[in-house]
């Protein structure tokens, strides 16, 4: 059975092929990065990725298998509470087990749009006195972006404002099982 009907999926923008390819050039990347920051110190203290549920789950365990050095991983929610036109108040909802104090920390996340959420993840974390912060995002929507924020690895960088959903992404809990990246058609949306 489909996992969305064929008039729900406006255009698939991100193959399964394409991101299985990009993931493993962040993954390469990052490896390259960490192994001249920290030579190694690398196996006494991995770096740790903090996963951003439930969005970047699956970006997630995708992305930390494509890195060959050792890394831990943790994983945080964070939630808007405001309407669908402005951000509201931010707020953890899933906090992290392990300390990050000390540690290089990667962020991952699926999606930058406005920015606000990102940037109060980074402010917190960077509260815990990390000896590192980076931040890896699957998509990149610039031209929602209402915040800056520094993105040290990026997947794709989204031109249009779609609607996007699939690897991770949803609407209303649905079509996070897509193996590929695509624009929700207006039909689908309720």
């Amino acid at each position: 059975m489909p996992i969305a009907k064929p008039d729900e999926i406006d255009k698939v923008l991100y193959t399964h092929e394409q991101i299985q390819d990009r993931v493993k050039e962040l993954g390469q990347q990052i490896t390259s990065d960490y192994h001249k920051l920290l030579g190694n110190e690398i196996w006494d203290r991995p770096p740790i990725a903090v996963g951003m549920l439930r969005g970047a789950l699956i970006f997630t365990a995708d992305l930390i298998r494509a890195i060959e050095i050792p890394m831990t991983i943790d994983f945080m929610t964070v939630s808007s509470y405001g309407n669908q036109t402005e951000p509201g108040a931010i707020k953890v909802l899933k906090d992290l087990t392990e300390s990050v104090a000390h540690r290089h920390v990667l962020i991952v996340e699926d999606i930058i749009d406005t920015g606000h959420q990102l940037a109060y993840v980074r402010k917190t974390l960077l509260a815990r006195e990390p000896a590192s912060l980076k931040t890896c995002v699957l998509l990149d929507k610039a031209p929602r972006r209402e915040v800056s924020v520094p993105l040290d690895y990026v997947g794709f960088k989204m031109d249009k404002d779609y609607f996007v959903v699939g690897y991770g992404l949803d609407y209303a809990e649905r079509y996070r099982n897509l193996n590929y990246v695509a624009n929700l058609s207006p039909k689908a949306i309720k």
